[in-house]
């Protein structure tokens, strides 16, 4: 390894950055990055008047295990455990690839401190019918629609509930996506991380895509809907994006009229969720439903399977006949 003490924070964090870029990761990912490293490096070191040096002056040779603790130290006081283990991976990632572009010698982020963050718990819709009533709320056309579109709005809807699709996975379909021969149709999904996966989809999320397509060959003609066209459009014709893709469904969900059983802070999200509850709740293995959703580890899948579990034993608690059996004496 030739020695590259000397060289700055700030010119080691653009390479990162630029590296990272290569596998495509949003804008916000990026973004996300580029706070956390600078975030905590201008937290690293101080001149003797107490100024931080600027990280174009601040040699990585000088982030050693002592001084990267008191930054994150620092950095951890004001901010949610959360947003502190994020930062500590960006960092780990950091300095790993350092290590392997003979940088640095080693990665002192295993001498760091991190917190423990419990894994989110799912936040499906509530309510045992409230996905169908969506469904049935969005595939009628109101007039009160500026240029309704409900064959466009309820494959949306589809593919979320019946897939499980992300955001960016939804944005990422081509028209060449959903695949496959009649009764093992499917959806080649590109999922977060470059994470291929299928997903199989059944005969009614397959003929509300195809419905949505024909509609759209009517709005826009046939040449709107080559295969390696967007599979979701605006009512343009244009790609949808992702301010476009939230305000469609949220705008479902008022249409609907199920706005107070959308948990605070899902929105599309909750879809995906309904999606693997339900799995779960019909008995499908953390196995399958890692799979299906495109988890990178068993414990998120898994996570599912619990809150289905607790759900059950709260409704055999309801049993009026447990209450009964809880009051009878001397047994």
């Amino acid at each position: 390894m030739h020695d590259k003490a000397d060289e700055t924070v700030g010119v080691l964090i653009e390479e990162f950055l630029t590296a990272r870029a290569t596998r495509k990761p949003s804008p916000h990912t990026l973004a996300a990055y580029r706070r956390d490293l600078t975030g905590v490096a201008a937290l690293e070191v101080a001149d003797g008047d107490g100024t931080p040096l600027p990280l174009g002056r601040l040699p990585v040779g000088r982030l050693s295990p002592r001084l990267m603790r008191a930054a994150f130290a620092r950095f951890a006081a004001p901010r949610a455990a959360a947003s502190v283990h994020r930062a500590w991976s960006t960092w780990n990632s950091f300095f790993t690839f350092l290590v392997a572009d003979g940088v640095v010698a080693g990665n002192p982020m295993p001498a760091v401190g991190r917190p423990r963050t419990p894994l989110p718990r799912p936040k499906p819709l509530r309510g045992e019918d409230t996905p169908e009533e969506l469904l049935a709320a969005v595939a009628r056309a109101e007039g009160r629609q500026r240029d309704p579109w409900p064959e466009r709005d309820v494959a949306v809807l589809a593919l979320a509930l019946c897939a499980g699709l992300r955001l960016s996975e939804l944005l990422a379909l081509r028209v060449s996506s959903v695949a496959g021969r009649e009764g093992e149709r499917r959806v080649d999904v590109a999922g977060k991380g470059g994470r291929p996966r299928t997903v199989p989809i059944e005969v009614g999320v397959d003929r509300v895509v195809g419905g949505y397509l024909d509609s759209r060959r009517r709005r826009f003609g046939a040449r709107s809907v080559r295969p390696d066209g967007s599979l979701l459009v605006d009512r343009q014709g244009e790609p949808l994006r992702r301010g476009g893709l939230q305000y469609l469904v949220e705008s479902c969900f008022r249409r609907a009229g199920i706005g107070d059983r959308v948990p605070r802070g899902a929105r599309l999200h909750a879809l995906r969720h309904t999606f693997a509850t339900r799995l779960a709740e019909d008995g499908a293995s953390a196995a399958e439903i890692m799979r299906l959703l495109g988890h990178a580890s068993l414990a998120s899948s898994q996570t599912y399977i619990e809150v289905t579990a607790g759900q059950q034993r709260a409704a055999v608690a309801a049993n009026r006949t447990n209450r009964a059996l809880s009051g009878l004496s001397g047994l």
